[in-house]
């Protein structure tokens, strides 16, 4: 049964999620905005749609960051007020009182993976829309993902790729279609790989087809190596967006489910599919870690302390974060390794800290 503790500590916590939530996302936009206007020269309903399509996704990423703020801001409150020490004057532990608050961000968790599965994939595609082909002049670089493939433009060549290995600046499993001025097929090539350095790409191990109205069927030829020239605007095909962004969940099984019977790399889309999962409990984690720091001074630090306290802790499991999903892109961890780590890292700290502290 919810109490009036429990009311009281729930409120109080999402006052300062949400205010906390709404600081960060306007000092982000305001000056990643005023960043990108001097950068790019368009016209600020370019960059305003740009920003519209990316602001959930700048939510998502500071959920985190948000129940962090609120669960340091509230029990430092409680802290500074002496509010503590009447709970636990009346038999509450430090455990019951902060329930109410994880109870609060399991909630969050949820609602921060169903954001990342199902809301931001749509928003993305909309996003990488504006940029590639508003903003970067090179529509190009607009992917779109189908099934099990990733399908770009360039001029009359309409092209897809199984899997993108941008580190390695490889792709494998590509067709390409060539087109004349009417928009009829004349060329069809197929590889089982290819480098891409700048415009010029070298494709190995496939098949040319060659369609043609003077011939009564088309003509095909192996090859082993073959050089092909692109268009600039997909030079830097390896700087376009992963389509790990613009699937939810089970599409990005099933595409790494196809891609691994074709024997292709499948290593990085892996480490995307459970860092979502791992992600979504980044907020619950963040939050256990800022408890101990929370109650550890009493009637001491104020504002700046708190707000240090949260940035720093931020910063910490961000590079924790980062570095294990670098390391499993990298295929120096497994992929499950480096989206769950730093979460369970996070929580055995805090349980050491929440030891000391009773100690």
């Amino acid at each position: 049964m919810i109490s009036i503790i429990d009311k009281y500590i729930s409120k109080a916590f999402l006052i300062y999620f949400f205010a906390g939530l709404l600081v960060f996302v306007t000092i982000f936009l305001a000056v990643d905005f005023m960043g990108a206007f001097a950068r790019y020269e368009v016209s600020i309903q370019v960059l305003m749609k740009y920003y519209a399509y990316s602001i959930p996704m700048i939510i998502y990423q500071l959920i985190p960051v948000g129940c962090l703020l609120a669960t340091v801001f509230t029990l430092s409150m409680f802290n500074k007020n002496s509010e503590l020490i009447a709970m636990f004057s009346v038999g509450l532990s430090l455990a019951r009182v902060s329930a109410p608050m994880l109870a609060i961000i399991s909630l969050i968790s949820v609602f921060s993976f169903w954001m990342g599965d199902y809301l931001l994939p749509e928003f993305s595609k909309q996003k990488n829309y504006v940029y590639y082909v508003d903003i970067k002049k090179k529509p190009g670089l607009y992917s779109t993902v189908k099934t099990d493939k990733i399908w770009y433009r360039s001029e009359n060549i309409l092209f897809n790729i199984k899997s993108l290995n941008a580190d390695e600046k490889k792709a494998y499993g590509i067709t390409l279609y060539f087109f004349n001025e009417d928009w009829h097929l004349v060329q069809l090539i197929k590889a089982n790989s290819v480098d891409l350095k700048g415009s010029v790409w070298t494709l190995k191990k496939g098949q040319v087809t060659l369609f043609s109205k003077d011939l009564d069927y088309p003509v095909s030829k192996p090859f082993v190596s073959k050089n092909i020239h692109m268009n600039e605007d997909v030079a830097d095909l390896e700087d376009s967006s992963s389509s790990g962004d613009v699937m939810n969940q089970e599409q990005l099984k099933k595409f790494i489910k196809k891609n691994k019977e074709a024997g292709l790399d499948t290593l990085r889309y892996e480490v995307d599919f459970h860092s979502k999962y791992g992600f979504a409990f980044a907020a619950f984690v963040m939050s256990m870690i800022g408890i101990p720091f929370s109650v550890k001074r009493q009637r001491s630090g104020g504002l700046f302390l708190n707000i240090g306290i949260c940035m720093g802790l931020a910063f910490l499991y961000w590079v924790l974060f980062s570095s294990f999903v670098t390391m499993g892109k990298h295929g120096l961890i497994p992929p499950i390794i480096a989206a769950w780590g730093p979460n369970v890292l996070g929580i055995l700290i805090s349980f050491i800290l929440l030891v000391r502290l009773k100690q």
